[in-house]
């Protein structure tokens, strides 16, 4: 039992310490490229379908080019005044490509914006004519299982499906998207994210607790054997010459505090 208990807080140790790898991963990718110099989006994304995570997160670049189409929203997502949408605009770029642009939060609820209902002149627009936007790079975001396109608003932002309801699936950068951080000229946009923390989190503390429990579940069964062996054992040979070595040491040692406080409360 203690084998198993052992082997599953082992696992548990290595799964916090891959935590704490990823968060400083993170960490690293911020400080590299959150505040650096903006790039042109064809000498960072030369190819449309491309994005590297560890290289080009949270890295700035200037595309040039005009809003265009009807936004799109992605649903559920938390924001300052609870769940709201982050509202996705399709930009065509200076060189005929299609690139996203997450304009920000807006406090629009996916479920009532389901189909074509919504009203898309009520949400902020973006600058008429050809526009410099400065964006942060994110990757596409996976599908979720069981969540499905509902008219103009969307479960993730996965870019090959805003591609595809907007009828550029060929022309269209599906490996990366940008988070808005300004328009030249500006327009309107909706709350835009604060930087992220500098944070690894507990994870190292907690890797840590799962090999203490490991010990101290060790120094649990092996007090528990003894107990048990010394009460089968009780008139054993082995056992009286334990008990006379443990008589002979408190003696040497003399009482300690607490037997001389016991010899007191007695008197």
């Amino acid at each position: 039992m203690l084998l198993v208990f052992s082997i599953a807080c082992v696992l548990l140790g290595n799964w916090q310490f891959e935590r704490r790898a990823e968060a400083r991963a993170e960490i690293a990718r911020i400080d590299a490229n959150y505040d650096a110099a903006p790039a042109p989006l064809s000498e960072e994304l030369p190819r449309r379908d491309a994005f590297d995570e560890d290289a080009q997160k949270w890295r700035q670049l200037v595309v040039e080019g005009e809003y265009f189409g009807e936004p799109a929203l992605a649903r559920n997502r938390p924001g300052p005044q609870g769940v709201g949408s982050n509202l996705i605009q399709a930009l065509r770029t200076s060189d005929g490509g299609v690139f996203f642009v997450d304009r920000g939060w807006v406090p629009v609820d996916g479920s009532a914006a389901e189909g074509d209902e919504f009203d898309a002149s009520a949400l902020p627009a973006p600058p008429d004519g050809p526009v410099s936007v400065v964006v942060r790079l994110r990757a596409s975001e996976p599908a979720i299982p069981g969540r499905t396109t509902e008219g103009r608003t969307v479960a993730s932002i996965e870019l090959p499906e805003l591609a595809r309801m907007l009828g550029v699936a060929g022309e269209a950068y599906t490996g990366a998207y940008g988070m808005l951080v300004s328009e030249d000229p500006p327009g309107e946009h909706g709350v835009l994210p604060a930087k992220p923390e500098r944070d690894e989190g507990p994870h190292l503390s907690y890797a840590l607790q799962w090999y203490v429990f490991i010990v101290i579940a060790g120094i649990g069964v092996a007090y528990a054997a003894r107990r048990e062996y010394r009460g089968l054992n009780a008139g054993s040979a082995a056992v009286r010459e334990q008990d006379r070595r443990i008589a002979e040491r408190r003696r040497r040692r003399g009482p300690s505090d607490a037997e001389e406080e016991d010899a007191l409360i007695d008197a």
